[in-house]
């Protein structure tokens, strides 16, 4: 098996097991959301979708966080050789095409998980976060819109009631929280090895397991709850984010929301 390799993210396989391990990787930047990643992340899935030998796939951040989110700075300077619009949908195409891979995803969370983050970890099929993670979906604050398919992932995952909430507040929420309203199903030790170490184990009993019975199952899953809330109409999400970047209120939004968060820096 030929492991492709890329920019920023790590693919590893487990020798003699059909596992393996998909990491963000800028730990320097807290594996901020960038263009680059985005992209690399759609290959990366198609890469794991046309190979069947794989059952399940850990799905985590390098260093110290699972991701910040998207990468205001890269964003913020285009390739003038893209339109805004399609930059703006590429967080959406990364978390169908991590949905939509024929293995099993396990997300192992820990540190900070935010905004695009959490859409990521929400398109994983079962989502392990250590005691320390702190998730937050700060778009509001920034004076954009979640998108990315996020709302209606959150809502058929938690309910209407807390996405509003979490969603317009922005108030950070921790893994004991998160266990408690259902978004993800596991909480361990602190820490990315106790949150990577539960994920591997979780993985490795999986694929002891019949593959069809693995693939069918989630495929049937994943049918039912595309049924009860769809999350493949959000193609418009990306113009709403390309309006809001445009709106005057939205960009002071932002702009004192970042400079708050400087002065408390």
């Amino acid at each position: 098996m030929q492991v492709p390799t890329f920019d920023t993210l790590r693919i590893t396989v487990d020798a003699g097991h059909p596992v393996a391990t998909l990491e963000l990787h800028r730990p320097e930047r807290l594996n901020a959301l960038s263009r680059a990643l985005l992209a690399e992340l759609v290959e990366a899935c198609a890469w794991l979708d046309r190979t069947s030998e794989l059952k399940v796939v850990v799905v985590r951040g390098a260093g110290r966080s699972f991701s910040a989110g998207f990468d205001l700075g890269d964003f913020a300077n285009p390739d003038p050789d893209v339109s805004m619009r399609d930059v703006a949908d590429l967080g959406r195409l990364a978390a169908e095409a991590l949905t939509d891979v024929r293995q099993l995803t396990v997300a192992a969370v820990h540190g900070h998980c935010v905004g695009g983050g959490v859409v990521l970890v929400g398109a994983c099929d079962i989502r392990i976060a250590a005691d320390d993670t702190r998730f937050s979906i700060p778009e509001v604050d920034l004076g954009i819109p979640l998108a990315w398919g996020g709302i209606p992932r959150l809502v058929r995952e938690i309910g209407p009631a807390l996405t509003k909430e979490l969603v317009l507040t922005c108030r950070p929420f921790h893994a004991d929280e998160a266990r408690s309203i259902g978004f993800v199903n596991r909480v361990v030790a602190a820490g990315a090895d106790a949150a990577h170490t539960a994920a591997a184990q979780l993985a490795n009993e999986l694929a002891t397991k019949s593959g069809y019975a693995l693939r069918t199952t989630k495929q049937q899953v994943n049918a039912a709850t595309e049924d009860l809330i769809g999350t493949r109409r959000n193609a418009a999400d990306a113009d709403a984010l390309v309006v809001a970047m445009g709106d005057p209120e939205s960009r002071q939004v932002s702009r004192r929301y970042l400079e708050q968060r400087g002065r408390r820096g």
